[in-house]
């Protein structure tokens, strides 16, 4: 198997990423990683160059959060620093990206190389796997092993480190291929069955139950298993929720959808969770958003079951009264099952009691809403953020995108997706930050989704806080031919610090959270966009129309007041625990 052709270590590398089935790679082009770039651009790997290290993190996360395969960030050394935080969001969703890091000199390691720093060890408590490459060899090994890390079990993100002295050095083109597995392309993971005692065991707590209730979360969504989910929701009549901050599983045109399982974002899932008796999480952890599985969230009278794809998930689980190693699907097919045994008797009264709620709650919001932009209008004063992002809904259609970034308008635009949805709004699809909540990840997840979706209209509702956080990314839709529409809610400032500083200072203000009057509207125009500031609501629909037909990259600053939203609300009612946690 040997060859007298050699290429260089970063050819090897994209070779070996190529034949894994790597479609993009996403970058800041450096010198540490030419031999790479050059190794892609001979494999005819699609590359876009973004104008920040964090941008082209956040990029391949979102890439691989919509595909649902891993996506590259390729960067250099000083590179890596900057990429730290895109690593940390892929982290909390689990998003199987694969940093790779050009690092510093293999032959001085140690001794103060050029730009030398230990990216491994960086790495390590934020990935599945990091590991440096000290044989050029075995690259393809390595990149295989970190495929396989990336992809199986619980899928999350991976780091390889290949020195620049291995980069650029010069291999046979089949270097490694004589060991097994000579076939090193992409292979479907192993799935979890689960043991038919457990599964019984489970079942059998399922079957008895009289107020079932599902919350679904990342496992589904990594396994594609949310067409599965949903039969199992519309067939036996079962209420299903969504772990907050994840990317929503089913459409709004599935009937057993009912919202996100976050008692201040929407209120009627209280009422389905404390009056359950049996609560099934699939796919999702115990973690501070579930209260870590403890009351007044669940209460003691439930019995919490979790089901996880992988020991990973199960050991974040641990306060479950039963706990179940199944892939999702697998688990979901033996659900599927449960009426045709006899062992199911659940009649419709539950899943209607929960409908009710829900269209009580819409009712009820949408109402007091309707008093406050009346108010709004008649002194010709600011939006609130859950009318902005209504109405910008009201004019997108079924298949188009929406991403939202920010504090409070993250919050307002999570109940505005529920809102409009009873009112039977469909989306293509809806993107956000995931469990870190990190600023600025909008635009790169906007650019992700018009990548993917290039004939669909992808609008990004972004906080002002939040552009300034990562705005600088618009420049690679312009750069990409990737037009899509930035709406700002623009309210001057740091809004969900501030409203937290309020409750919390002494003096009852707010500090150190105030923007000056930024035209976002005209750095688009400056850039070669489109560009228009709105300052009331009669102004939107039809400045959004314009931005949106313009066929360019768009910017709709829209003045907002700040409203405190449920959750900040929620949580900072009492000065000496104003906070979000």
């Amino acid at each position: 198997m040997t060859s007298t052709n050699r290429i260089r270590g970063g050819a090897l590398l994209a070779r070996a990423l190529k034949e894994k089935g790597v479609d993009h790679v996403f970058t800041l082009a450096g010198g540490f990683c030419n031999p790479a770039l050059e190794g892609f651009m001979e494999c005819q790997m699609p590359v876009i160059n973004s104008p920040h290290e964090q941008v082209a993190g956040h990029l391949a996360d979102g890439h691989a959060r919509i595909t649902r395969k891993p996506a590259v960030c390729l960067v250099g050394p000083e590179g890596f620093a900057n990429a730290v935080p895109a690593m940390l969001e892929a982290w909390g969703e689990r998003s199987p990206v694969i940093f790779v890091t050009g690092s510093s000199t293999l032959k001085r390691q140690g001794s103060g190389g050029f730009k030398e720093i230990d990216d491994v060890a960086i790495a390590a408590p934020l990935t599945k796997y990091s590991i440096q490459i000290t044989d050029g060899e075995r690259i393809g090994e390595f990149v295989d092993r970190a495929w396989t890390a990336a992809t199986t079990g619980y899928p999350g993100p991976v780091h390889l480190s290949l020195p620049v002295d291995i980069m650029f050095s010069s291999f046979e083109e089949n270097a490694g291929r004589e060991e097994r597995p000579f076939v090193r392309n992409d292979r479907s993971p192993p799935r979890a069955w689960p043991d038919p005692e457990a599964l019984e065991d489970v079942l059998n707590l399922i079957g008895s139950a009289k107020h079932p209730v599902i919350i679904g979360g990342h496992g589904v969504w990594w396994s594609r298993n949310e067409d599965k989910l949903q039969a199992v929701g519309e067939t036996l009549n079962i209420p299903i929720f969504n772990v907050p901050y994840h990317q929503k599983l089913l459409g709004e045109d599935c009937g057993a959808y009912m919202g996100l399982a976050d008692f201040h974002q929407y209120q009627p899932s209280k009422f389905a969770i404390h009056k359950a008796d049996v609560v099934v999480m699939i796919g999702g952890r115990l973690d501070n958003q579930m209260n870590f599985g403890n009351p007044p969230f669940f209460p003691e009278t439930t019995k919490l079951i979790c089901v996880n794809g992988s020991h990973e998930e199960l050991e974040y689980n641990r306060a479950a009264d039963a706990v179940l190693l199944s892939d999702p699907g697998a688990f979901l097919d033996a659900l599927m099952e449960i009426e045709a045994s006899g062992n199911w008797a659940l009649s419709n009264d539950w899943f209607e009691a929960n409908r009710q709620k829900r269209g009580e709650w819409v009712e009820k919001t949408l109402a007091d809403l309707a008093v406050e932009t009346e108010a709004d209008a008649a002194k010709n004063g600011k939006m609130h953020p859950l009318q902005l992002s209504l109405d910008v809904q009201e004019e997108m259609g079924d298949e188009d995108w929406l991403v939202f970034d920010g504090g409070n308008t993250h919050f307002w635009s999570e109940i505005a997706v529920n809102l409009a949805g009873w009112q039977g709004r469909k989306l293509g699809g809806i993107m956000h930050p995931g469990n870190y909540s990190l600023l600025g990840v909008g635009v790169s997840f906007a650019l992700a989704a018009k990548n993917t979706h290039p004939d669909r209209n992808v609008v990004l509702i972004s906080g002002d806080g939040a552009f300034l956080s990562g705005g600088l990314s618009i420049e690679a839709a312009f750069q990409e031919g990737l037009p899509i529409t930035v709406v700002i809610d623009n309210n001057g400032g740091l809004d969900c610090i501030s409203q937290q500083q309020e409750r919390l200072f002494a003096n009852g203000k707010h500090f150190a959270t105030d923007f000056r009057d930024i035209p976002f509207h005209t750095m688009f125009e400056g850039l070669g966009g489109h560009g228009e500031l709105v300052t009331n609501r009669s102004e939107l629909v039809p400045a959004l129309r314009r931005a949106m037909n313009s066929g360019k990259t768009a910017c709709v600053n829209v003045k907002c007041r700040g409203v405190i939203s449920p959750i900040v609300a929620a949580t900072s009612d009492k000065r000496d625990k104003a906070s979000i946690e």
